[in-house]
C-alpha cells in the first residue's frame, strides 16, 4: 500500500463491483449503466447500481424509483429496486427538484454514506455509475473501493473521445483493470427508408482503443426508442428485450461478465 493512500476493500455483501464512467457528460453513461445492470439481471445475477453522482443523479429516473430509502435494523439505507435490479442514489434522499448546493466536505461525506452504508443484502454483481469527470468522486471511489474493473463510455466524436481517453488513462493510474470502452450513438438508422448515417462519425472509439490497448466492448446504436424508454422509466433491456437494440447491451453485458468472473446463471 502506498503511503497516505487508503486501503482498497470490498463493498460489504458484493462479489463483483464494475465501475461505468466516461469523463465526458452527455454520452449516455448512465443509460448505457442501467441497462448493463438490467441485463446482468437477465443474466441470472443478484444485481444493484449504485448512483454516484451527488449533484446530478439520473438512476432514479431511469427507473421510474422515487422516496426515501428505509432504515435498517443495522441502520444501514435499504435499497430500492425495480425490474429485479436493487439501487441507491442520492435522488433518493433529496427532493426530485432540490438542488444539490453543497461544498466539497458535504459531497465526500454523502459519498461515502453511498459507499458503506447501502445494506445490499447480497449482490453477485454492482454496477457503479460514476459521474463525469476526473476529479474528488472518481478518486475517492477508485482509492478506496477494490474495483473488479472499469467500462468507459464515449461517443465516437473527438470532442467525447479527448475526454474518454482522459478516463482510460486515470483508471491506468489508479490501477483499475480497464475491461473496455462503449461506444455509443455509433449509428443511426432511419425507420423509414433504412439508410444507416454516422452522425457522430464511425470509428472513433475503435480507433481510440487500438491506439490506447484498450479493449474494444461494442457498439450501441443512435435510435429515438433508447431515449424514450430511458425517459419513461423503462430502459430498453426490459421494455424491448427481443430488440437488436436490448442485444447490444446484452452482448456488451455477457463478455463484460466474462471478464470479471461472473458465470451465467439463467
Amino acid at each position: 500500500m502506498q503511503r497516505g493512500l487508503p486501503q482498497k476493500r470490498r463493498l460489504k455483501e458484493v462479489r463483483k463491483t464494475i465501475a461505468v464512467s466516461s469523463a465526458k457528460g452527455g454520452v449516455g453513461k448512465s443509460t448505457i449503466a442501467v441497462n448493463l445492470a438490467l441485463a446482468f439481471a437477465r443474466q441470472g445475477h443478484r444485481t444493484g447500481i449504485l448512483d454516484t453522482d451527488i449533484f446530478g443523479p439520473s438512476i432514479p429516473t431511469l427507473l421510474n424509483l422515487s422516496g426515501e430509502p428505509r432504515l435498517s435494523e443495522n441502520n444501514q439505507l435499504l435499497p430500492l429496486s425495480n425490474y429485479g435490479v436493487k439501487s441507491m442514489s442520492m435522488g433518493y434522499l433529496v427532493g426530485e427538484d432540490a438542488p444539490v448546493v453543497w461544498r466539497g466536505l458535504m459531497v465526500m461525506k454523502a459519498l461515502q454514506q453511498l459507499l458503506w452504508e447501502v445494506e445490499w443484502g447480497g449482490l453477485d454483481v454492482l454496477v457503479m455509475d460514476l459521474p463525469p469527470g476526473t476529479g474528488d468522486t472518481q478518486l475517492t471511489i477508485t482509492q478506496q473501493v477494490l474495483l473488479d474493473g472499469a467500462i468507459v463510455v464515449s461517443t465516437p466524436q473527438d470532442v467525447a473521445l479527448k475526454d474518454a481517453v482522459k478516463g482510460v488513462e486515470m483508471m491506468r493510474k489508479v490501477n483499475v483493470p480497464l475491461l473496455g470502452m462503449i461506444q455509443n450513438m455509433s449509428v443511426f438508422t432511419c425507420p423509414k427508408c433504412n439508410h444507416s448515417t454516422h452522425i457522430f462519425g464511425s470509428e472513433g472509439v475503435t480507433q481510440a482503443c487500438s491506439k490506447h490497448n484498450v479493449p474494444f466492448l461494442g457498439d450501441i446504436p443512435l435510435h429515438a426508442s433508447i431515449c424514450d424508454d430511458a425517459d419513461r422509466g423503462k430502459p430498453t433491456v426490459v421494455a424491448e428485450p427481443e430488440s437488436t437494440r436490448a442485444k447490444a447491451f446484452v452482448d456488451i453485458a455477457e463478455t463484460v461478465a466474462e471478464k470479471v468472473g461472473l458465470e451465467h446463471t439463467s
